[in-house]
């Protein structure tokens, strides 16, 4: 059985991640869910060997980029060593509610953990979805400041005598 190449098999963690993914697919099923506890960072990998490789066309390149880095920078670490049958919505969503993020990525967060716990349903490598229940709204917390035509041209005007729209202005529309 091939896991991959030395390109790919750079370093160990990247070795027991291909294994872990291989033992996913020999071991799947009920029996295998009753004997032995999966943990997020194994679902992650299954995850990313089957939805996220650059062969697949079903999602963007800019997607799957997205993606990664949400799984390596906020979900991993904080849940990769949890076993599945241990994460619960009241604990997500806590931990959703103090990072320092805006509420929609706070949002996106969510939703990518939702995917994965879909996934792991579809391929029978757990059999509930505890982010279902995780509230987070995706709305921001003030409304934004829409300036009218009028107001731009006094605010121009007010920089103009402030000697300070030759310092800004090449360099906002991308001269400088």
């Amino acid at each position: 059985m091939i896991l991959g190449s030395i390109e790919q098999l750079a370093d160990e963690a990247a070795a027991r991640q291909a294994i872990a993914t291989i033992r996913l697919d020999l071991n799947h099923g009920d029996a295998w869910l009753k004997t032995r506890s999966t943990a997020v960072s194994e679902l992650a990998a299954h995850y990313r060997e089957r939805e996220l490789e650059p062969d697949t066309i079903w999602k963007t390149h800019s997607t799957k980029v997205t993606y990664e880095g949400y799984l390596n920078k906020w979900i991993l670490p904080r849940w990769g060593k949890y076993p599945l049958v241990r994460v619960n919505a009241g604990e997500v969503e806590l931990w959703l509610r103090s990072l320092p993020l805006a509420k929609s990525s706070c949002a996106k967060i969510r939703n990518l953990m939702s995917v994965l716990f879909n996934h792991g349903m579809r391929y029978e490598i757990c059999n509930r979805n505890p982010i279902q229940l995780v509230r987070q709204s995706a709305k921001r917390k003030s409304v934004p400041v829409i300036l009218s035509a009028n107001e731009v041209q006094r605010f121009f005007l007010f920089l103009v005598f402030g000697k300070t729209l030759l310092c800004c202005w090449p360099s906002g529309l991308g001269y400088g």
